[in-house]
């Protein structure tokens, strides 16, 4: 039976057919649906039960790709995406993402990939650079901010228990607690979970009119939790909050932090890029009270999904955590270099450093602090414009380019029949595929 392998000469043909896809796509995404429109188990009924047993085309996969699978995505990167968060891409991201599935390099420690470990080590000072960060902070690419804040809750756990829990589990133990406010992402509680902590042992703290955390409920419910017995060990600030983008105080905070001798790890996935822009930095005041900080460059830095930036003061906890030496990863060079697999849960890493270095090159630093300025203008200019409109209610301040508001009908006091009226409004609007 003829092969259907692919060789260089026929890669190369489909691979511009490809690309050129791309970038029709993208130049005329406005022309699909932004939510896609298809139904529970529609594209499930267009794929076939069972794999071929004979190689097909790439001319009838592709033709497949095209019919079944395009109608059943969303289109993140429409310009009338307004959903969840920013996952925004651009044309160099795509182009060192091509460049590095090819290679296909394993980049787990300095020995398998030398310059991806090197790379990498400079994206994370180009970072501190261009964003003021603290001096004393080092960094490597995660893949989440999800995973970067598992990162420090388990580099807390062990700095607090003199890393016994790695070694012995929670054998006599006491009871350890984390605190964040009631806006903080789900991440936290996921974290605890995952590090055995706990969700029951996540305390949300109380937060004020513009929904971000009160230093003083945070300093109550340590004292109270040390008068019972447990140890406090972590405390997580949202510099943005996932809901609103509300801003927690981080130099309030960080005292309190410094004061019990608590880990502080500090959450920007989102509103970290705004660092940029030197008139946005009062948004990180504080920030150098923090042992662990996150920032996601795939949301509003132009690179595309998945990219991390997370930084530490302490790094020898954190590679005291996460580090095993098996045999076969003994090297020569071990000690000297950053392996950036003792610095998170991964042993296996993409090169995500190449990514981030062509945007950053492409761009360059004025060109990323246009287009985040300019974001940020669309979203003042249109926040003014529903204040002044009676029949729509701003619902929190617009800090950077979030807008949180709803419709208000005359008339209507009761807050659940509003709610309601709100909800079928979004389900409306979402069901049209004209904005998301």
């Amino acid at each position: 039976m003829k092969s259907r392998l692919m060789n260089p000469e026929e890669f190369r043909k489909k691979a511009h057919q490809v690309v050129d896809w791309m970038a029709d796509y993208l130049e005329n995404i406005e022309q699909y649906p932004v939510k896609s429109q298809v139904q529970v188990g529609d594209t499930a009924r267009q794929l076939a039960e069972v794999p071929p047993m004979s190689g097909e085309s790439m001319d009838a996969i592709l033709e497949d790709f095209y019919k079944h699978i395009i109608p059943g995505m969303t289109h993140w990167q429409s310009p009338n995406f307004y959903a969840y968060f920013n996952a925004n891409s651009s044309y160099p991201s795509l182009l060192a993402e091509m460049i590095t599935a090819t290679m296909g390099a394993q980049c787990m420690i300095w020995e398998t990939s030398p310059a991806a470990a090197e790379l990498e080590d400079r994206m994370m000072e180009w970072l501190k650079f261009c964003m003021d960060l603290p001096d004393d902070f080092v960094g490597c690419i995660q893949d989440t901010a999800s995973t970067a804040t598992l990162c420090a809750i388990l580099t807390a756990r062990e700095k607090y228990s003199d890393f016994n829990i790695n070694k012995k589990g929670f054998k006599e133990q006491p009871v350890l607690r984390i605190y964040c406010s009631d806006q903080t992402h789900s991440s936290i509680e996921k974290g605890a979970k995952i590090a055995g902590i706990g969700k029951e042992n996540v305390v949300k703290i109380p937060v004020d009119q513009d929904l971000a955390l009160i230093p003083e409920k945070l300093e109550e419910a340590i004292k109270n939790d040390i008068y019972k017995g447990y140890k406090p060990i972590c405390v997580v600030a949202a510099t943005g909050t996932t809901g609103t983008m509300a801003m927690d105080p981080l130099e309030e905070m960080g005292r309190i932090c410094e004061e019990f001798d608590l880990w502080f790890h500090v959450d920007a996935a989102y509103a970290g890029t705004a660092l940029l822009l030197p008139e946005y930095r009062w948004i990180a005041k504080g920030l150098e009270y923090a042992d662990s900080y996150v920032f996601n460059p795939h949301k509003w830095m132009f690179t595309n999904f998945d990219c991390t930036a997370y930084f530490v003061k302490d790094k020898e906890a954190l590679i005291r955590t996460f580090t095993i030496m098996p045999e076969y990863l003994k090297t020569s060079t071990y000690g000297t270099v950053n392996d950036y697999r003792d610095w998170g849960v991964q042993l296996g890493r993409r090169f995500r450093a190449l990514k981030l270095w062509f945007v950053m090159r492409n761009y360059g630093v004025e060109g990323m602090q246009e287009k985040i300025r300019e974001h940020i203008r669309i979203a003042q200019h249109l926040s003014k414009d529903i204040q002044k409109n009676p029949q729509y209610e701003l619902l929190a301040p617009t800090v950077l380019n979030l807008i949180c508001f709803r419709y208000l009908p005359k008339n209507i006091k009761d807050p659940k029949q509003i709610n309601a009226i709100n909800e079928r409004l979004l389900e409306r609007i979402n069901n049209t595929g004209k904005a998301y």
